[in-house]
């Protein structure tokens, strides 16, 4: 999940004040940008610990993705689950046929094809 709000702003790790572009020489050391580092955790208690640069409290997201399981983990300690909202999901290849065509389709397709292939002799009874 992308959050608009990144805690980054458009740093990286490693990231000094006052760093020197590429095509200035390396041997530019600056201070180091404060940071802090936030717990959440999700409703099966996981625990995801990210970086930010020291930031505004109001400007730290409130919800993060887990870690390990991938669900939404909040700030707070005590394990709340959250509104689910109806996703579709993944569909497989033969739910969207299914979408297309009703079952009298697929069986005359289904019978097109076997007297195709009975035609070539690849298929027999």
């Amino acid at each position: 999940m992308v959050h608009a709000t990144s805690g980054f702003r458009g740093t990286r790790v490693g990231v000094t004040e006052g760093s020197a572009p590429k095509i200035q020489p390396n041997d530019f050391v600056g201070e180091r940008l404060p940071r802090i580092r936030v717990s959440y955790w999700c409703a099966k208690g996981h625990e995801t610990r990210p970086v930010f640069i020291k930031l505004p409290e109001d400007q730290i997201p409130v919800v993060w993705d887990c870690r390990r399981c991938g669900g939404t983990a909040t700030r707070d300690e005590s394990p709340v689950e959250l509104p689910h909202h109806p996703e579709e999901g993944y569909k497989s290849h033969l739910e969207y046929v299914k979408e297309r065509r009703s079952s009298q389709d697929a069986e005359d397709v289904l019978a097109g094809a076997l007297e195709r292939l009975r035609a070539r002799g690849t298929f027999s009874d």
